[in-house]
């Protein structure tokens, strides 16, 4: 990647841009001893996928320090483009729009492998630039997934930083409008970026037929932080066929819980993972209190801190706000479970 990154430059954006909210935003209140994760496995998902045993930590890790710094193997940043529609009248197709999302391929991306692949949602008040920045101005964060895969605790990826704004790059700027967008985002996602990217780049998708899409939602997962974990749980809901593994990170909303977890009910309680995680001073701590009771008590979720043992975790940060240090803090520990080295 392009550009001299100076860990003092390097660890401002982190705190500015890789959340989009900050802990002065409004809040949304409308409707350890940790281990490296390793690759054993001994029985599989009803999909067929070896499902692994290695713990979540009880602690989440750490950002080491140096990886604020450029790695020695760095990955590449793309710009993607595709075609889209409204998302007030996407189902009538009345106004078609170009939009652009940030692609993450790994150091020695080659189109002969397979990779998994991660949908990473901004907050409210960001782009599509705000995770990973842009091929001129990478972001912290790319220096984190450099390090991480160099350093084998994550395998290499493909990261995709999408937005939910629709026509105007100010719309995650409004609370009510981003939950509506969000709401309606899975046409987009799953119509229009998910083939964009997966008929562009190598996955596990054979093609992007729906077929194919489905047959490989092992190899797929969607997470955000804020308004990005609101888009997580619309994922959820809306299209959890395409789609394995979920990290809502510090989703300051009540939602309307009993439907997204009705969703879970189309797929064997063994076929998904969610990853819930936030801080003891993140205003949205109480909310995911609240969310992780009703997930407590559904038929669809059982806590586990094994893959093998259940379907959803549940961590809470000590000492940790809403900002862009717990949102890169959260992705990375994300990362290393659900595709550790």
């Amino acid at each position: 990647m392009s550009g001299i990154r100076e860990a003092s430059v390097v660890l401002l954006v982190a705190l500015v841009t890789l959340s989009g909210c900050t802990s002065g935003g409004p809040p949304m209140d409308n409707d350890s001893g940790s281990q490296t994760p390793s690759a054993t496995a001994v029985s599989q998902s009803p999909s067929g996928m070896a499902v692994s045993t290695n713990p979540l930590s009880q602690v989440l890790e750490a950002v080491p320090q140096g990886y604020s710094s450029p790695a020695q193997q760095q990955g590449t940043l793309v710009e993607l483009s595709y075609d889209t529609y409204e998302s007030m009248t996407y189902e009538q197709e009345t106004q078609e729009l170009t939009k652009r999302a940030i692609v993450y391929l790994p150091y020695g991306y080659n189109a002969d492998e397979q990779y998994n692949v991660f949908y990473l949602m901004h907050g409210g008040w960001g782009n599509e630039t705000t995770t990973l920045g842009t091929p001129g101005d990478p972001s912290a964060f790319t220096n984190v997934l450099d390090n991480a895969i160099s350093a084998g605790e994550i395998q290499p990826l493909i990261v995709v930083a999408p937005t939910y704004n629709n026509t105007s790059p100010e719309d995650s700027g409004s609370f009510g409008l981003a939950l509506t967008l969000n709401q309606n985002y899975h046409h987009e996602l799953l119509n229009d970026l998910v083939p964009a990217v997966e008929g562009t780049y190598s996955t596990y998708a054979e093609s992007v037929s729906p077929e194919d899409l489905v047959a490989s939602r092992d190899h797929r997962g969607f997470g955000g932080f804020s308004m990005g974990a609101v888009a997580t749980w619309r994922t959820f809901q809306y299209a959890l066929d395409y789609f394995r593994y979920f990290l809502p990170m510090s989703c300051g909303t009540s939602l309307d819980m009993d439907n997204i977890v009705a969703a879970a009910q189309t797929r064997d309680q063994a076929d998904y993972f969610v990853w819930v995680i936030t801080g003891t001073e993140d205003f949205a701590h109480q909310y995911d209190e609240n969310r992780v009771e009703l997930m407590r008590n559904s038929p669809y979720f059982t806590e586990a801190d094994s893959e093998q043992d259940g379907n959803f975790a549940y961590r809470v940060r000590d000492g940790y706000s809403h900002d862009g240090v717990a949102a890169m803090e959260y992705t990375y520990n994300g990362l290393r479970w659900f595709w550790g080295a």
